[in-house]
This record gives C-alpha cells, sequence and structure tokens, in this order.
C-alpha cells in the first residue's frame, strides 16, 4: 500500500485548512461594501472602531458613495455609517489626480476657470477590480490621470492616505474644502499652508437634515515636501499662495509633487471638534511614533490589529461561508458609532459651545438614539461594557451642559430628527446591564425626570416631548398634520399616534429604572402613564381590505376627537399620525403590556392571525428562502400605505418577537429566517439604511439566539440560533456560550428544548443578571414545530401591567 496522499484528499485538506487560516483571522471575513448599495448608507473606507476620522470615497450619493458610482470625487475625512439622511460627511475632500496646472488651454487645470476645480468635474473613474474594503484599510485604483493607486487607513484620530502615481506624469494632490459629499454645504472654509509639507485649517458645515452648523479643524501632513502649490476660490486660482478663506463657495488647495524618485505620496491626517491646537495634538500623538511620522504600513498594521481584537471577540462556528461574512461584517458595522468626540487631550466642545475635559473617560458623538436604542445599544452594553458605561456618561453629560437630554444629536447640537422618546429606553437599558451605577445612575434619572415631566422652553433648540402637554394632561399627543410648534426637523404632534405609543413604552422604561433605584412614587405614576396608548386605541376601526381585523391605534386631535381624513374613511394603513410607518406597524410598539394588547385585538388566536397577515407568514412557511423579497415592505423608503412587515425600517424591527411574547415561538423563528435572506454578501446586503449598526446589530442578535426585550427590563428573549456554536467574550475572562447543535440558516428549525447552564429552560427568555458573568445556553433544534414556549407560564409577566385606560 502506498504511504502518498492522494492528490484529491490533499487538496480538500489544504482547502480546509485555507479556510481555517482565513477564519482564524476576522479581518478576512468583513467585507466593507455591504451596505453601500440600495440605500445601506455604509461606506467601504477606512475607520478605527468608534473612530473620530473616517477615510473614504465620495460618489453622487447623498450619503456619500455608493457602489454603482461611476466616478470618485475625492476622499474625504468624516463619515457616518448607514444614516438615512443626507448631510453625512465627506469633509475635507482629497483627489490625487495628474496634469499641468495654470492659465489658458492645454493646462489639465485652467487657473483662470474655477469650474475646473469643481470636483464633479475632476471626479476619477475607478475599477473594482483589485478593490479591498476590510477593516482599517481600502485600496482602490483610479483609472484616470494615468492610473493611480490609492490606499487609505485610520486610527482613532488620524486617517492615512497612500497615493501611488504611475510613469512620469505630473502628480497633484488637490484638497477641496468648499465641496463634500453632494448634499453636505459647507458655509464656510479657511486653510493655511505651513511650511513645504503640511496645512492646516477649518471648515463649518450644516449637519444632518438641514441641522445647525459645526466646525472642524484639520491638519494634514505630507510625507515629503510639495514643490509647487496654490489656492482656488469662485473667481479664480492663484499659483504660490498660502492661505484662502471662502463663505459657501469654492476653495481648496493643490500640491504638486515631483514623482521621478519617488511616485508614493502618503498623507497624515487628523480633526478635531475643538480647535486647530486639537488637531495638531490628534496628530502627534496617534500618528507620531519614536518621534517620527509614522509610516503608512504602520499605520494600516495598527488599525487592523485594533480590529482584529474588537472582531475576535464574537466566534462562531458553522453556517456557510455567506454567513460568516455576513455575520462579521454586521459586528464591524455595529462597532462603528457613536464617534469618538473627545481629542487625544481629553478635550471636547459641549453643547453649551464650551471646551470641557473628559478625565479618564471617552465622550462621544453622533447619537441616532431612535434607531440604536433598540438593538445597537444592549449589543455595546454587552460586548464593551467600558465603552457603553462612557456613552452612558457623554449622554447624561449632554442634558448637564446643554440643558436637556438629546433625541438625535449631530456633534454638539440638537438635530430634533425623528420623534418621540428614544433617549428613555436608551439609557434605562444601559442602566439594566449595567452601565449607570451610583451617583451616574441618579444623574441620568435626574435628566430622565425633568425630560419625561417636561419640555424644553420655546426658545431651546430641543424639541424633547413636545407633546408633554397634552399627554401629561390628557393621556395622548395631539395630532396636528402641520404643527405651529415644530422648531426644526420633526415634532411629535405631527406624527401624534407613534409618538404616544413611544411615549408609553419609555415610560415604562422609566418607572423600571424608578423602582430600581427606590423612587416609588415615580414609578407607580410612569406605570400608569404607560398604559396611554389604549386611549389611541379605537375599537370599532375594521380594516376590510386586510383580514377584516378590528381595533386599531388612531390619533386624536386637539379636541380629544378622533381623527378622519376628509372624503374618506380611516384606513389603519394609513401613514397619517404615523412617524415613517402606519397604524399596522405601530400597534406592535407595546411590549410593556403585552396581555393588555391581546385582549385588545380579541385574545391571542386573533392576535396571531394579525400577525400571521402581517408577516405573510402562509408565503414564509411556502418559500420560506424567497417570499421576504416578495411580500414584504422592500423599499427603503417605502414607510407609507403599507400593512406588511417593513424589515428595513426601526418601528416594527422587534415585531417578529410579539410570536414568542403570546405563546408561539415557532413562528418567530419562520419569521427570522425569511428575514435573514435579506442580510447578503454584497452591496445591497443590507436591508434598508444600516442606521450607524442598528440593522447589523438586529441581524447579529437574530442570528444569535438572543433579542433584547422590553427597554428597561434586561430581559433577552430566546430563538431558534443560526450557527451551531457562538462563543462572546465578556468583561472579567467570562463568556457566554451558545450552543445549538445541526443549526442550519438554510432551513426552517425550532427551538424542541433549551438549557441554561445545564438547568432547563421553558420560558421563552432570560435576563442579562443570569447571563452577565458567564454561561453556556443549548438548544436542541427539531424541523417541525415543538410545544417548547407555547404555554402561558412559559411567557415574561407584562412589565407595566393593568395600566388604567383614562
Amino acid at each position: 500500500m502506498s504511504n502518498q496522499i492522494p492528490a484529491a484528499i490533499l487538496l480538500a485538506v489544504m482547502s480546509c485548512a485555507g479556510a481555517v487560516a482565513a477564519e482564524a483571522d476576522p479581518i478576512a471575513t468583513v467585507n466593507t461594501f455591504i451596505g453601500t448599495q440600495d440605500e445601506g448608507n455604509t461606506f467601504p473606507g477606512a475607520s478605527a472602531p468608534f473612530g473620530m476620522i473616517q477615510v473614504s470615497p465620495i460618489g453622487s450619493h447623498y450619503a456619500g458613495w455608493q457602489y454603482t458610482d461611476k466616478k470618485i470625487r475625492g476622499f474625504g475625512h468624516f463619515f457616518l455609517s448607514g444614516a438615512g439622511c443626507f448631510e453625512q460627511g465627506g469633509l475635507i475632500s482629497i483627489l490625487p489626480v495628474t496634469g499641468t496646472i495654470g492659465a489658458g488651454a492645454g493646462f489639465a487645470f485652467d487657473t483662470s476657470k474655477p469650474e475646473t476645480f469643481d470636483q464633479s468635474h475632476y471626479a476619477a473613474a475607478y475599477e473594482h477590480q483589485g478593490e479591498i474594503g476590510r477593516p482599517g484599510y481600502y485600496k482602490v485604483r483610479l483609472t484616470d490621470y494615468g492610473g493611480i493607486n490609492v490606499e487609505t487607513s485610520a486610527l482613532t484620530r488620524v486617517g492615512a492616505e497612500r497615493y501611488t502615481f504611475a510613469g512620469d506624469a505630473q502628480a497633484q494632490i488637490l484638497v477641496n474644502l468648499g465641496q463634500a459629499t453632494v448634499r453636505h454645504r459647507i458655509i464656510h472654509s479657511e486653510l493655511k499652508v505651513v511650511g513645504d509639507r503640511a496645512v492646516e485649517g477649518s471648515l463649518e458645515a450644516i449637519g444632518f437634515c438641514g441641522g445647525s452648523a459645526y466646525t472642524t479643524w484639520f491638519r494634514l501632513e505630507f510625507d515629503r515636501p510639495f514643490r509647487a502649490h496654490g489656492t482656488w476660490g469662485k473667481l479664480k486660482a492663484i499659483p504660490g499662495t498660502n492661505e484662502t478663506s471662502a463663505a459657501e463657495a469654492p476653495n481648496g488647495a493643490w500640491f504638486t509633487f515631483d514623482t521621478k524618485d519617488s511616485r508614493n505620496v502618503t498623507i497624515l491626517s487628523a480633526v478635531s471638534h475643538v480647535d486647530a491646537e486639537g488637531a495638531r495634538n490628534n496628530l502627534r500623538a496617534e500618528g507620531y511614533g519614536g518621534g517620527r511620522p509614522l509610516a503608512f504600513d504602520e499605520v494600516k498594521q495598527r488599525a487592523q490589529d485594533a480590529w482584529r481584537k474588537e472582531l475576535a471577540s464574537v466566534r462562531v462556528r458553522g453556517g456557510t461561508p455567506e454567513d460568516r461574512v455576513v455575520f462579521t461584517t454586521s459586528l464591524y458595522h455595529s462597532l462603528l458609532q457613536p464617534l469618538t468626540g473627545s481629542d487625544a487631550d481629553g478635550r471636547y466642545r459641549g453643547w453649551d459651545d464650551a471646551i470641557h475635559t473628559a478625565d479618564g473617560w471617552t465622550y462621544y458623538e453622533y447619537f441616532s438614539l431612535w434607531d440604536t436604542y433598540r438593538a445597537q445599544n444592549q449589543l455595546l452594553a454587552i460586548l464593551r461594557p467600558q465603552r457603553a458605561r462612557d456613552i452612558a456618561r457623554t449622554v447624561v453629560t449632554i442634558a448637564e451642559q446643554g440643558g436637556w437630554l438629546p433625541r438625535w444629536g449631530y456633534a454638539n447640537y440638537e438635530t430634533n430628527t425623528m420623534t418621540g422618546d428614544p433617549v428613555t429606553p436608551f439609557l434605562a437599558d444601559l442602566w439594566k446591564y449595567g452601565a449607570l451605577q451610583d451617583e451616574e445612575a441618579k444623574r441620568a434619572y435626574a435628566a430622565l425626570k425633568q425630560n419625561a415631566d417636561g419640555v424644553p422652553p420655546r426658545s431651546w433648540r430641543e424639541e424633547g416631548r413636545a407633546g408633554n402637554p397634552n399627554y401629561i394632561a390628557h393621556g395622548f399627543v395631539e395630532y396636528e398634520k402641520t404643527s405651529s410648534k415644530k422648531k426644526s426637523m420633526d415634532v411629535d404632534q405631527e406624527h401624534a399616534a407613534s409618538a404616544t405609543f413611544e411615549y408609553a413604552q419609555a415610560d415604562c422604561a422609566l418607572a423600571l429604572m424608578a423602582r430600581g433605584l427606590g423612587e416609588n412614587a415615580d414609578a407607580r405614576r410612569w406605570a400608569a402613564r404607560s398604559g396611554n396608548w389604549k386611549n389611541l386605541w379605537d375599537a370599532s376601526v375594521v380594516d376590510n381590505e386586510h383580514g377584516g381585523f378590528k381595533g386599531f391605534p388612531r390619533p386624536k386631535t386637539i379636541d380629544g376627537n378622533w381623527y378622519s381624513p376628509k372624503d374618506k374613511p380611516y384606513l389603519p394603513s394609513s401613514e397619517d399620525g404615523f412617524h415613517e410607518g402606519t397604524a399596522w406597524q405601530y400597534q406592535w410598539l407595546e411590549q410593556q403590556d403585552v396581555p393588555s394588547l391581546v385582549k385588545a385585538m380579541g385574545g391571542a388566536e386573533q392576535t396571531h392571525k394579525r400577525l400571521d397577515v402581517f408577516f405573510a407568514l402562509d408565503k414564509l412557511l411556502a418559500d420560506p428562502l424567497h417570499a421576504a423579497r416578495k411580500e414584504w415592505v422592500m423599499g427603503a423608503y417605502d414607510y407609507y400605505n403599507q400593512f406588511r412587515y417593513n424589515p428595513n425600517n426601526e418601528p416594527d424591527l422587534h415585531s417578529p418577537w410579539m410570536y414568542t411574547l403570546t405563546g408561539a415561538p415557532w413562528k418567530t423563528a419562520v419569521v427570522l429566517r425569511a428575514a435573514q435572506t435579506l442580510f447578503t454578501d454584497g452591496p445591497n446586503g443590507v436591508t434598508g439604511n444600516d442606521d450607524l449598526g442598528t440593522m447589523s446589530a438586529w441581524y447579529l442578535f437574530s442570528a444569535l439566539g438572543l433579542y433584547p426585550g422590553m427597554p428597561g427590563t434586561g430581559q433577552l428573549l430566546l430563538h431558534a440560533p443560526r450557527f451551531e456554536h457562538v462563543e462572546i467574550d465578556l468583561a472579567g475572562g467570562k463568556a457566554l456560550v451558545v450552543d445549538a447543535p445541526g443549526a442550519d440558516g438554510r432551513k426552517l428549525q425550532y427551538i424542541e428544548a433549551a438549557q441554561i447552564d445545564g438547568r432547563s429552560q421553558s420560558k421563552v427568555f432570560t435576563d442579562w443578571d443570569t447571563l452577565r458573568h458567564g454561561a453556556t445556553i443549548r438548544y436542541a433544534l427539531a424541523d417541525k414545530a415543538p410545544a417548547w414556549g407555547t404555554h402561558v407560564a412559559d411567557l415574561p409577566p407584562a412589565a407595566c401591567p393593568n395600566t388604567p385606560v383614562r
């Protein structure tokens, strides 16, 4: 018998070894292009975990760049990941080009024609072949200008770019301050050339959904001297000038480099929201080592090592290669924000516009609370407790320095984007998950109490709970289709029905926190208010178009009458009174007292029938891998006149678990398998806007077999996971393990039995206190729906039960 290994077996062994090696480096299982198409609004470029600076391409899309863009206009130095509004970054747009700069015909850039310095004019074509998008590193080849290779990387406060030119063409670096992403307005900018290898300046931009102005200071350092330079403005470009400033107008500079000795030009960059010295300090603190600037490859190595540490803290086994890429990329997207806001010296610009210092902790910025409170917040509390503590401290500090809690905080101001009261469940969960303790918890509680019982003064920018006067007095927010109370982007009265449901849920979360802190009188008052959703439940409404179900949420006007549109009956599939949704989606936003909701819907059987229609369950059972795209709401912005589940948007993200909360967990498993098909290894692989990691965090929880329940309870609802084995590193060297032998995301599977640390688990939920010090959850899965979790005793009790109706 021969001792040689057959070639086929050897090849198989080598392939397996290669797969193991690839899995050993989590960097290799992240695809940063996921979500860069179909309004996912992620960016493919480089960022550190929770980084202050990002270096990524700018195209023609309002969010920055999308995969089908034909040209790259520049590489910007600030981006949000997955937000749904315009004005999301692209600041300090830099593009390498070739060609001569001068006045008249024959020059690639004509100084007498400032339109030649418009980034839409000089944008470069590029190719996807050879393009790389990995954590901490991005690479692309520009095919214009003789071919230029671009690489970017980023540490927490320092970005790096390396441009490699081809041939001996004249190399130019264009630094454009007057333009950013397509809809990010720059209302003032200034630049100063410092010596022969640095430039610094500032720009003032209008941020997010037409919000307030904020200033970013920056410093750029080249790795070698430039041979020539100049600046451009609205009227002309001037060679040799060292300074330029402009209002809302073209403004920028060019830098010329010789390529005979070296074809590479490397730039280190830093930004600050504090001042020019802050940008300089950030560059010195993180961009230098041993008294010298870091080389590009050193930055890349440090950036990717940081990401390896972050991503290696959650390990999965099983699933397909695509499953693992989607999972790890979702983890990556979940760990991008909020963004670091304090400089290397701890200074930050507060919401009072004064400079403060975070001593021994990190101050954060950019809080999309209406989104992140539903999944990403709890994920960070589990995976990154220290960051969660600093995030909680930041939000409380915002209230103390600015006067009120935020709702959608951008830089150092409130945008008033979205409605309701998301900050209350956000902080209540951070308290329950241990991120707010002792004095910090008391500070948070004081700010939450002010927010829950009051309204910001009219002269303040913040809307807060603008609907509180009528809500507190009469139990509902009054509907005004066009409200005079609106200060900026959104106001609760224009979305009064959804705001009432959101206030009510927030009231219960705050009641739970109050009870835990011994504030029992407040707890009773807010628990009672959490039943205010009932005041907008119209038991007479029948939806004859979609199953004949009776009883739906419906807005009321200030006089207490039900709202009715002109010349037609009220329809539960109408958007009137609801923010980015309809009564069909918002009827499920009542996790605080599910038994009362079931009663309002006519009992458990009718509730399940209503859920079945909402999810098109019969179609999911018949075709679980394809039906979601055919039956559910699929457009990222198709919020209106819908009666189906909208997996692209936040209001009904939790609704698959309403089956679990009402005694039919096997149906939750069906919905989750269908929803997971919407997350793929491709540019359109995120459903809807990723919303600063919210959709990615939702996917992670759905794949792990756990989902956060009612805010403030610390409950985690159990469901069939996608992977056979998951290990999650916890604080103190502990681990949370989820085992599910035979788990296969390509088919329907149900929980037949469950154990936690070897003890049988018949209930459909556990809590964070049970898991926080390490635990093993083991699921036995079945191919047919079993009885597990279907008994009343298996369900969680109402968090705020028996709430009265006014």
